[in-house]
């Protein structure tokens, strides 16, 4: 069996993350073990948009929308969360505990 590279690996965790939640890039690099990783998980985010991934669940640690300069358009990520029912104000989720989704809790 092929043996999966860490982006891989965070793809399968952000596929797990549920309609109307969000995580962190934090919150997945410490699922997987790489608790200072957050930044690599950020990479593979931007790599993720041809991948069925659901980038747009990811955030920072404080729910920013660090990511959404790679989508296409200024407010596509904003808009994708707030159709699922996460409101967004000044590019950070409101009430952002509300909506958190924890890997290392959830799976």
């Amino acid at each position: 069996m092929e043996e999966k590279n860490f982006f891989d690996k965070v793809y399968e965790v952000a596929k797990q993350i549920p309609y109307g939640r969000v995580t962190s890039y934090g919150a997945i690099a410490k699922y997987l073990g790489a608790a200072r990783s957050a930044r690599m998980v950020g990479w593979a985010m931007n790599n993720s948009l041809t991948k069925d991934v659901p980038a747009h669940r990811v955030v920072n640690r404080v729910g920013v929308l660090t990511g959404k300069h790679h989508f296409d358009g200024s407010n596509i990520m904003q808009q994708l969360l707030e159709n699922e029912g996460i409101p967004v104000k000044e590019n950070q989720i409101v009430d952002f505990q509300k909506y958190f989704w924890d890997p290392a809790l959830e799976l």
